[in-house]
Parts: structure tokens; C-alpha cells; sequence
């Protein structure tokens, strides 16, 4: 390992000993110094006292560059392998390790795998281009792969030595590495990749210009021009060997990573400096190859268009919209479907694929550049606006408002000749009320435009990233405002003072105590104290929907019920502190917080769709209603992955949270079938159909017009819902998103729009350039709405399906994972391909023509969609909530003088077979005997009671 350093002495010690700690012990270190003046030789040499295996070079001369000291300790090494750390950054552990193992079993030339960039300063990490390392493989030279050369790292590679030998790098260079990279990979034959992480590159806040690495000294114009050399040196290696057709692929590197080290910070520069930076790399954009330019995303593309011209104060302006807010142009022009930025087409200034220009109002794009004055505690902005996608001029009667924090100041715009809108603001920040606590944190201030029907869309304001902050004193806080980031945008930062300066402390000590009393164990000992002496009032009913999330589901409906027949309830609503869609004159109560413990306790009646607080025993005299929250073909209970184990504790945890129900609400025979045994279940079951389904049976033309008009869905165009399922082993990484939007985009967008219902435990934020096809739907309360208002539905595994068939409407299934998800993932009860009402797919491109062809598709599947709609919705009859409130509430109060009604009586569960999902079958005689693992149970199931079955085979 040859560990190259240079005046690093504090962080040396943490690079050397992650190579002394890896699981690979058989390991020579070379500290390869060049000539440092600072204690690195001191702590070299406590180093060797501590471990034999390091050895110690130091340079006389101190080289300048990286590629001198890699080359002495390359010359220096016996090992047959060589790897290279410098002195700021570390290895995983078993880097060096799972590196030799792999170069011994491919016989490859050389090993490269994933680096890791570590921001010390929240010790959040990165993958650097992880697409290049999303899976294990061999490549067979670098023309199979060239989108490779985005990686012209030599550290998190593993060499022979006798290669290195072979391909010095160059000691007269900066960047030698992107160079020597270049070499080797012309060189290699093949070569292996691996997609864990075997290095850590450090990013620290480096506040010494003095010791900044050289990949981070970029304000130097010399810098700039290393750069520019070894990207041309590159390229006469790619030419010399014969590889002159790779040359794109080697230069996009150039543009879509080193340009970019130098555009990012551009806007901050004095023009001088931007000036003489064009004049460097115009010559070499001059050289790239015009596909290059076609592989990066269209702001950058617009920056080299305007260096080619040499208009370097568009430059600037356009480098602002690279990061940040990433603000939209000034102007933009339209032609043949096409949009360009400026005032001009010209093919690098397109940035149609932004769709900026095709986005809904409320994510409109407009910008706004700020300056800003200040005197005592008032600041003075002068906002200009731009609209260059016509917004405004599509919207008659528009107003404007300036927003800091929740105080709204009117805008009063006035057009200008070139276009534009100046308005002017003031706002006294010693108006601003935080409580008798203060704040302490920063707003950005926003600029809204209100259209007449009352929809808004804002944008922050940039300001001149040279303007000097100001700073004001109001009661309690030093309040500053101040430019904020690369992209300069308008910030306000409050910070406590005087007699509030100590707030932060105390409040964090009041937090410990408040954690420490609000323990869970602490609250559960106190609930089973109170159930034990609090009565019930049976006129408190407590309803829970999606563990308190939101104002939906079964819960809502019986709820609605209970209050259009004017129930003598006192109902009170379970929400979390993401509460939504609630009505106004619902009382609400936090999850978890003392007063729901306390009305848990109290309350005769509990209503909910997936659970009350596990661990919380129903008190004696309370009824709880149990409505669930789908049905469908994914294994639930204790055959889901979290309980599928035989772990005791969690099953009988949840075995006694099943105990508590007094009632379920069953859809469907199907569902008993499965959801009886599977989670232990022996009680009432009130089998009249979902109280949700009603609607859907139904109708709701309100309902599909608050669909529309939230979502803004656009006239004429045809709306897909696409509601897939979350994956169990990829929770909350936005992997259950399998559809390839983009290709969609690209061929429906004319046609169609999607609704994007992830799953609540999904998270995926759908990119500013697809919101002109995809509106996001994560956050709309009511599923039901987005139902009635879509045309078809695309799905994978979710129990949406069994809701869905209830329209008629077409239905689709992407299920490129299938036998991943059945087998290793979920588990299933059904066979999905056998039993889908619809096409089950398993690429985009397949689904595009589904949806090319809808109508035939959806003909062709209308038998199997029947016998779906039987299996899953025969119960759905339109009154369901009327039915499950007279079973457990009891029966509406009939008119005086009208005969009553009987109530409905809840029945005990059919005992239907459900499909086998033993791992282990043996007959014998007739009888089959289950056996279950890893639980080491057996079950004896006579012959008389055996019912021949054909599920699919059993997840392993």
C-alpha cells in the first residue's frame, strides 16, 4: 500500500492505520513523502514503532504533484499487488482483501471498485458514480464499457506491480491520474469491477487555502490549465493506440465532471476571472467531439455553448442554474416544438428536455433576482422578475407577494421594456414574532404569484453572490441576511442573543427529561395502571387510519357513517404530526402522546385500519373494531417477512394484538380464506364489503373533479394511476419505481398523464423535467379520489388491485421482479401471471405498447378481469359502512312510528382452506403433515379435511 502525503501529519495516522487494520494482514506499507516541513516525519516513525510492516520514503525535493511519490513507492514495493491511499482519506476494511481475491479468480489485469466520498462535516457519504458499480462483472477492455472513463481514479484500483512499473505516472502534471488512467485502461486486456466500497475519499471543510489539495485548489487559473493538458494528453493516448472512436465517451468525462468543477463555483468569481476561464477552455471545447456534447444535461450544454461564443456574462448568468435552485433562464424562446434558452434557437442552447415550458402552474418556473439594502432593522428588495416560458402573460390577473416565513408582504410588479417585472419590498424584521423561546434557524424568502382561481407557484430569489450580508439586531436575535450558496439565493438567519442565548441548551436539556418521563416503558406501565381503574365511556369512540397518517381508508368511512346518522359518540381521530385531509371540526389527539394513552384508556370503542400501539392491551369493556387495509395475492400476518420467523417475541406480540380485535371487516370470501389463519384470527367477522369500496361502487363526481383540479391534470389527456408496492428489502429507497418514466414521457406525453401513488413507506421525488407527465401523488390523502379520476391503473404486487377491479377499468402489471418477489422477497398466495386481470409485463417498452393499444388489450383479458372482480369484489355491494356500523354500533334509530329493524349479527369465521405455503410436504397414508421451519411444529391434516389446491410454490 503506498500512502503518498505532503505536510499531513494530523490526518496521516487515520489513512495508515485503516491499512494496518484490514482483514488482509499480509501488507507492506510505503509512506511515500514528498519532502514534507511539518511533523510527518516525527509521526512516521512513532507509526513504525508501533507496526513493522510500514516503511518510510522522503523525498529531498518537493515534487509539486501526486505522481512523483507514487512512482518512488511503486518503485520500492515487493509485493505483487499495489494499491494507493493519500494521507487524507481511508479504506474500508476488507478492501485489500476482497480486491486480491477478485483479481485472483478473473485473471484480470487489474481491479476497480466503488469510492465513497465522506462529508466530515455530517458524516453523510456518497457513491461517486454509482451506476458505473451497480453490479459485479468482467469487462473485456475498455471499448465494451467506455462510459468508464467517467472514473480516472487511481486509488480505488488494485494493480499488479509489475503493470505499474510498466505505466509510470507522469511527474510533470497535476492531474496525472486522469492520464495515467487513460494508459492503463488502453492497456488492459480485461479487467474486474466491484460494486462495494473500498475507499473513502474525505471531504473536509478546509479553511488553510495553503494546505487545499490540488483537486480542490481550483481558484488558481494554473489549476485550469493542468486540467486542460492532461485532457488532452488523454486523448492523443486514446488516438495512439488506435482508440480515436472512444474519444466521446473520454471527453464527456471532461465536461460532465471537470468543467463542472470550475462552472459550480463560477457565479461567485470577479469577471476578470470568468473572463480569463473562458479564454482557457475555449479552445479545447473547440476540440470535442459534437456528440459529446448531446451526453450532458442541458445547462452545462448551454454553459459551453455560451463559452464557444465568448458571451461570458450569459455565462455567469447561466452558471447560476446549475445548483441550487436551479433557476430558470431569463429568457426562452420557442420554435418547432423545440425550447431554447436566450433570446435566439442555436442547437447547445435546446433545453427542451427540461420541459420547463410544458410544467403545471403551481410548479411553474419563473425567476427572480433580488438586491437588497438594509437600515436599522428594515431591508429594501428590489426584485426583478422574468418570465420566460409566458407564464404571466397566460395568466390574466395574476397577483405577487413576497413570503418570509408566514408573513406575506404584497407586490405591486411593473413591466419593464425588456419583458421583465420590478417590484420593491420592505419587511421589518423586528416584526417577526418567534415566542417567548426565539428561534434560532434561517428562511429563504420566496416570491409567489397567485393566479385568479387562487393556485400559487413560487421561486426563490437570487441575489448577487458578491453582495456583503447584512445584519440587524432585533429583541432577543442577531438576525443576517446574506447569500446562500454557489447559486446565491436569498437567505435570513436568526440566531438567539442576550437572555435567550442559553434557549438552545435548555431546551435540549428539556428534551432529555421529557424523553426520559415520556419513555415508551414508562407509558405503557402508567396506560395498564389506568385501564385497571379508568372505566370506558361508551360514548368515546377512538378511530386510527394508516397509523395515524391521515383522514382515509376503512376507519374514515365508518366514521362518516357514524356522523351522518348523528351518532351520541364523542369520536376522536389518532394522528401523527404528518397529519393530512382531516376535517375542521375533527378532534384529534397525537399518536403517543399522553392524552391518547389517556384516551385509549377511556374510550369504549376503537376503530382502525392497521393496528393500535402493539404492545397496548385493549381495556376489559372496550370493543375494537378491526377493518384492515386491502386484500390481494401478498402473504400477510405471520407469513410476512417481519413475522415469518420464528422469533417469539414478535409473534407473540403480535398474537396478542390479534386477541384484542372484537370484530374484522372481511371484503371477501378470498380474503378469510388467507387472512384468517394466517394471522391466528377466530372472532366476529362482518363480511358486507370494505367501507372505503363504497364510493367506488358508486361514484363521486366531486371526488374526480378534487382529483383533477389538485392534481392539475390536463383536458384530453388520458390518466394513469400507477400505484406500485413497496419492496421489503428496500424500503424507503425509491426502488419500487420500476417504470421507466422518462421513456414513457417521451413516448405518451401527448396522450397520456400519470398519477405516481408510491407507498407510504416509499420515498421518490419525480424530477422537475417529468412534471409536465407525472404529477405526484404520495401526498394525496384519499386514494379513492385518485381512483375514480384515473383510466387505468398500473400496478405490480399491490392489494390496490382488488379496490381497482371494482371500476372495470383496465388494469396493467409490471412485474419484472416476479420471481425475486414471490421467492425471495414478499411471498404470494396466488399466481400473479395466472390470475391478472390484465397484461403482466416486464419492460417499459412493453408497457408503452399496452397502453398504445389499451382498448384490444383490455378486451382480450375481459373473461379473466370477471372472474377477478368475483373472487375479490363479490361482496362489494355499495353499503358496506352501513351494514358494518349496524353490526357493531347497532342499528340507526328508526323515525318514530317506523317498524325496526333487526340488526345485523356478526358471524364467526367460515373455516375455508387457504393455500399451503409449508416449505416441507411428506405423505403418508393419505395424511399430509406440515412441517414448519425454523419453527420445528408439526401439523396432521386427515384426509377428509385435505382440499386440493394449485397456489404457487412456496417463497423460500
Amino acid at each position: 500500500m503506498v500512502v503518498i502525503t505532503y505536510n499531513d501529519a494530523v490526518r496521516l495516522p487515520r489513512a495508515v492505520r485503516s491499512v494496518l487494520g484490514q482483514s488482509l494482514r499480509n501488507i507492506e506499507v510505503i509512506i511515500s513523502d514528498d519532502a514534507s516541513t511539518d511533523d510527518t516525519e516525527r509521526v512516521v516513525r512513532e507509526l513504525q514503532r508501533e507496526d513493522p510492516r510500514i516503511r518510510y520514503l522522503r523525498a529531498d525535493v518537493n515534487s509539486g504533484g501526486c505522481g512523483a511519490p507514487r512512482n518512488s513507492g511503486v518503485a520500492a514495493a515487493r509485493a505483487p499487488y499495489v494499491m494507493f491511499l493519500d494521507s487524507d482519506d481511508r479504506l474500508t476494511r476488507h478492501a485489500c482483501k476482497s480486491m486480491v481475491l477478485e483479481i485472483e479468480r478473473t485473471g484480470a489485469d487489474f481491479v476497480t471498485g466503488q469510492i465513497s466520498r465522506l462529508y466530515e462535516w455530517s458524516g453523510r457519504t456518497q457513491r461517486y458514480y454509482p451506476g458505473l458499480y451497480a453490479r459485479r462483472r468482467t469487462v473485456e477492455g475498455i471499448a465494451q464499457e467506455p462510459e468508464l472513463f467517467l472514473d480516472s481514479f487511481s486509488t480505488n484500483k488494485l494493480y499488479p506491480a509489475e503493470l505499474l512499473r510498466r505505466l509510470p505516472f507522469r511527474e510533470d502534471l497535476y492531474y496525472e491520474d486522469h492520464v495515467f488512467t487513460t494508459e492503463l485502461l488502453c492497456a488492459a486486456r480485461r479487467f474486474a469491477v466491484v460494486p462495494w466500497v473500498v475507499y473513502l475519499w474525505h471531504r473536509a471543510l478546509e479553511k488553510n487555502e495553503e494546505r487545499l489539495s490540488i483537486s480542490l485548489s481550483i481558484k488558481e487559473m494554473d489549476n485550469v490549465r493542468h486540467r486542460i493538458r492532461a485532457a488532452r494528453l488523454s486523448d492523443d493516448i486514446l488516438r495512439g493506440n488506435g482508440l480515436a472512436h472512444l474519444l466521446p465517451a473520454r471527453q464527456l468525462r471532461f465536461l460532465r465532471q471537470d468543467l463542472r468543477v470550475y462552472l459550480n463555483p463560477l457565479p461567485s468569481r470577479d469577471p476578470a476571472w470568468a473572463e480569463e476561464f473562458s479564454s482557457l477552455v475555449r479552445p479545447y471545447l473547440a476540440e470535442i467531439a459534437p456528440e459529446a456534447f448531446g451526453l450532458i444535461e442541458p445547462v452545462a450544454r448551454v454553459c459551453c455553448g455560451l463559452i464557444l461564443d465568448g458571451r461570458t456574462d450569459e455565462l455567469v448568468v447561466a452558471a447560476r442554474s446549475l445548483n441550487g435552485p436551479q433557476a430558470a433562464p431569463r429568457h426562452a424562446v420557442r420554435q418547432d416544438g423545440r425550447t431554447y434558452w436566450g433570446t435566439a434557437p442555436a442547437e447547445k442552447m435546446d433545453i427542451t428536455s427540461l420541459r420547463m415550458a410544458e410544467l403545471p402552474f403551481t410548479a411553474a418556473r419563473l425567476r427572480h433576482e433580488a438586491a437588497f439594502t438594509g437600515e436599522g432593522t428594515r431591508v429594501t428588495l428590489t426584485i426583478r422578475t422574468y418570465d420566460p416560458f409566458g407564464v404571466l402573460a397566460a395568466n390574466p390577473g395574476w397577483t405577487a407577494f413576497l413570503q418570509l416565513k408566514d408573513h406575506r408582504v404584497p407586490l405591486a410588479p411593473r413591466e419593464q421594456d425588456d419583458g421583465s417585472h420590478l417590484s420593491e419590498a420592505t419587511v421589518d424584521l423586528a416584526a417577526f414574532g418567534h415566542g417567548p423561546l426565539g428561534f434560532g434557524g434561517h428562511h429563504d424568502p420566496l416570491v409567489g404569484i397567485v393566479r385568479a382561481d387562487g393556485r400559487v407557484t413560487t421561486d426563490r430569489l437570487l441575489v448577487d453572490p458578491s453582495a456583503g450580508p447584512f445584519t440587524a439586531a432585533v429583541p432577543g436575535h442577531r438576525v443576517t441576511v446574506r447569500a446562500e450558496g454557489t447559486a446565491a439565493f436569498l437567505r435570513v438567519q436568526w440566531r438567539r442573543g442576550g437572555l435567550l442565548r442559553p434557549v438552545p441548551r435548555l431546551g435540549r436539556i428539556a428534551r432529555k427529561v421529557i424523553r426520559r418521563v415520556g419513555r415508551a416503558d414508562v407509558k405503557l406501565r402508567v396506560y395498564k395502571g389506568l385501564i385497571k381503574v379508568v372505566p370506558p365511556r361508551r360514548d368515546l369512540a377512538l378511530f386510527e387510519s394508516d397509523v395515524g397518517a391521515g383522514y382515509t381508508g376503512n376507519p374514515r368511512y365508518v366514521y362518516e357513517e357514524l356522523r351522518r346518522r348523528r351518532a351520541p359518540l364523542d369520536m376522536v381521530w389518532s394522528v401523527t404530526r404528518a397529519r393530512r385531509n382531516f376535517p375542521g371540526d375533527a378532534r384529534l389527539v397525537r399518536r403517543m402522546s399522553w392524552r391518547h394513552l389517556w384516551t385509549m384508556a377511556r374510550a369504549g370503542y376503537w376503530v382502525d385500519s392497521h393496528g393500535m400501539p402493539l404492545a397496548y392491551p385493549k381495556p376489559a369493556r372496550t370493543r375494537y373494531l378491526q377493518t384492515w387495509h386491502g386484500q390481494g395475492i401478498k402473504s400477510v400476518g405471520f407469513d410476512s417477512p417481519d413475522l415469518r420467523a420464528d422469533f417469539p417475541g414478535p409473534r407473540e406480540q403480535w398474537r396478542a394484538a390479534v386477541a384484542r380485535w372484537d370484530a374484522l371487516v372481511s371484503p371477501s370470501a378470498e380474503f378469510e380464506r388467507v387472512f384468517l389463519p394466517s394471522h391466528g384470527y377466530e372472532g366476529p367477522v362482518l363480511r358486507y364489503g370494505s367501507p372505503r369500496c363504497d364510493v367506488l361502487v358508486h361514484g363521486d363526481d366531486e371526488a374526480v373533479r378534487r382529483a383533477r383540479d389538485s392534481l392539475e391534470l390536463p383536458p384530453g389527456r388520458r390518466v394513469l394511476l400507477y400505484a406500485p408496492t413497496y419492496r421489503d428489502q428496500a424500503r424507503f429507497s425509491g426502488r419500487s419505481i420500476r417504470a421507466d418514466l422518462d421513456m414513457m414521457a417521451e413516448a405518451l406525453a401527448d396522450e397520456w398523464v400519470v398519477i405516481l401513488r408510491p407507498h407510504p413507506v416509499e420515498r421518490y421525488r419525480v424530477p422537475q423535467h417529468l412534471r409536465h407527465f407525472v404529477r405526484p401523488a404520495g401526498n394525496y390523502p384519499e386514494v379513492n379520489d385518485l381512483i375514480l379520476a384515473s383510466d387505468a391503473l398500473l400496478t405490480d404486487y399491490s392489494s390496490l388491485m382488488c379496490d381497482y377491479a371494482i371500476t372495470g377499468r383496465p388494469m396493467l402489471f409490471l412485474i419484472d421482479d416476479w420471481e425475486e418477489y414471490r421467492r425471495v422477497e414478499r411471498g404470494v398466495y396466488h399466481d400473479l401471471p395466472s390470475i391478472a386481470p390484465g397484461p403482466c409485463l416486464t419492460t417499459t417498452e412493453e408497457l408503452i405498447g399496452a397502453l398504445r393499444d389499451l382498448d384490444d388489450v383490455a378486451a382480450s383479458f375481459a373473461a379473466r378481469y370477471i372472474e377477478f372482480r368475483r373472487t375479490w369484489c363479490a361482496d362489494e355491494k355499495g353499503h358496506a359502512s352501513a351494514k358494518v356500523v349496524d353490526a357493531f354500533f347497532g342499528p340507526a334509530r328508526p323515525p318514530a312510528g317506523a317498524p325496526a329493524v333487526p340488526p345485523f349479527t356478526a358471524r364467526r369465521p367460515i373455516r375455508l382452506p387457504r393455500p399451503e405455503r409449508s416449505p416441507v410436504r411428506l405423505s403418508l397414508r393419505g395424511w399430509l403433515i406440515r412441517l414448519s421451519l425454523p419453527g420445528r411444529r408439526f401439523r396432521l391434516f386427515p384426509p377428509d379435511r385435505l382440499v386440493r389446491l394449485s397456489p404457487p410454490e412456496r417463497p423460500r
